[in-house]
């Protein structure tokens, strides 16, 4: 959907192809690729591609920039993104690696919440992060989420799987 939402220290807005350079700073970077889903880019015009294919419009994935207000950098980016088979909300973000443990992901997903919360009804939420993630489960932990269940992840080009963690938290 599309999204204007504004937390204490940022600006979650959605992404454009126009954002391919800076999006690129964290799609291209090992260690943030490290423990995600998609293989490492190794070009902008590649995160353009994907930034082409993002539909604002869709009502079920709140997809989001996110951006510092102090410097109105784009420093990340992360979602709320419906699951109609289990009625919940999956949760997922990356940030540069420069902005590591300063809160923001775990500001972008409460903020985002609320937003998503006024306009659906929010079940609860679920995300998944590699088991050597700490710092993802520990975002999920302060969200008040809790261990479901160890899965196995991989990366969508198929190239590596890795143990993984189910963390979830129902509302009703």
């Amino acid at each position: 959907m599309r999204i204007n939402v504004e937390t204490e220290r940022l600006l979650l807005r959605n992404l454009t192809p126009d954002d391919a350079q800076a999006a690129f700073l964290w799609c291209g970077d090992p260690d943030v690729a490290r423990y995600m889903v998609y293989p490492v880019y190794t070009r902008a015009e590649d995160v353009r591609t994907w930034l082409e294919t993002q539909d604002p419009d869709d009502p079920d994935k709140y997809d989001a920039g996110i951006v510092l207000k102090s410097t109105g950098e784009l420093i990340g980016s992360g979602g709320l993104y419906y699951r109609p088979e289990d009625d919940l909300w999956t949760i997922g973000y990356n940030l540069r690696k420069d902005q590591w443990g300063n809160g923001y992901a775990l500001e972008m997903i409460e903020g985002l919440l609320e937003y998503v919360r006024q306009r659906r009804d929010v079940r609860g939420i679920r995300g998944t992060f590699a088991a050597a993630n700490s710092r993802s489960r520990r975002v999920m932990e302060k969200l008040g989420m809790t261990y479901v269940e160890d899965v196995t992840l991989s990366k969508l080009d198929g190239s590596d799987t890795y143990p993984g963690k189910l963390y979830r938290r129902l509302y009703r």
